[in-house]
């Protein structure tokens, strides 16, 4: 039994492609089904057996130099962002790349305080009711984490690493990217937006938007899986989302039982508009993905998961 280079998927008879060398099952065993660098070269002989001496005689009115260019595109193909180039590593790890992303932005919010102060830091790193219009900080402020103490950006990492894989093996990585940084804006965004309505000021910082949008999909796609609250409590997966949803309503509705119970100040709304995308994605590529008949791939052998972020990061 092999692992499916491309999605994840276990094979007891996997195909291995000529071209880059790759293990893949049935369905991605087609050049054209997994990317392969090889692609390029398939209506092209001379691209296979070409031995460099004269590209001109391909072709009336070819060049060496047009021949260099063609090999010279081929080999960065090759090398940088096909299958077996540098950028194919990323290929089924976006959600390790996204968590090393994570920690890196972390140390640099710690850099720019030190440096530049905290209103540096809020222009850079904060989707702010002050400054909506600084469209950076659409993006920036889902990587950023408050940088007082590990809680916030520890319990994203957390459930970012258990339930990302699964939702990025079932779309395969560059919808999960998109996913990812669609959700997580719209999540920040919609949380400013109500706040600027309601005459609140708010500064957003955090990933939690995105990750309760992947707990919303793996809900609707596998919700009897079973999960492990706080690494202790199980449960399955719909019982908890659900249970912090409707918790973070009656937060959203009553601030003021959010502060007694000392979860004040953190984007629980955000929290809401992250799931409810989660929730929505997820019916729409429902049967969708590599594992038709069999759910999503990795999670009937693979260990149970935390439950997410336990009391919630701040967004």
């Amino acid at each position: 039994m092999a692992k499916c280079d491309e999605c994840g998927a276990y094979e007891n008879l996997p195909y291995q492609c000529h071209r880059c060398g790759q293990t893949f099952c049935a369905e991605h065993r087609l050049p054209e089904n997994h990317d392969c660098p090889g692609l390029g070269d398939w209506n092209d002989p001379g691209g296979v057996f070409d031995s460099g001496f004269d590209d001109s005689v391909h072709a009336e009115g070819g060049s060496t130099d047009d021949g260099a260019i063609a090999r010279a595109k081929r080999s960065f193909e090759q090398n940088v962002t096909g299958t077996g180039g540098f950028l194919g590593f990323f290929r089924g790890n976006v959600t390790y790349a996204l968590l090393g992303v994570f920690w890196i932005v972390f140390v640099l919010e710690f850099v720019v305080l030190s440096l530049f102060g905290f209103e540096t830091f809020r222009a850079i790193f904060s989707l702010s009711t002050a400054n909506p219009e600084y469209v950076w900080t659409w993006v920036t402020s889902v990587f950023s984490h408050s940088p007082v103490g590990l809680f916030h950006i520890a319990g994203n990492s957390i459930a970012l690493f258990f339930f990302g894989p699964l939702v990025e093996r079932y779309v395969g990585s560059k919808r999960f990217l998109g996913f990812f940084l669609v959700s997580g804006i719209l999540a920040g965004l919609g949380h400013v937006l109500f706040s600027i309505a309601i005459g609140d000021t708010v500064i957003i910082l955090g990933a939690s938007g995105a990750v309760f949008a992947i707990l919303g999909v793996v809900t609707v796609l596998r919700p009897n899986l079973e999960v492990l609250l706080f690494f202790v409590i199980p449960m399955k997966i719909k019982y908890l989302t659900y249970g912090i949803a409707a918790i973070s309503i009656v937060f959203v509705l009553q601030p003021s039982i959010a502060a007694s119970a000392g979860l004040g100040g953190i984007a629980h709304l955000a929290h809401l508009i992250g799931f409810v995308i989660g929730l929505a994605y997820g019916k729409r590529i429902e049967g969708t993905g590599p594992a038709r008949s069999g759910g999503m791939p990795g999670i009937q052998l693979g260990p149970r998961g935390p439950g997410g972020p336990g009391r919630g990061p701040r967004r």
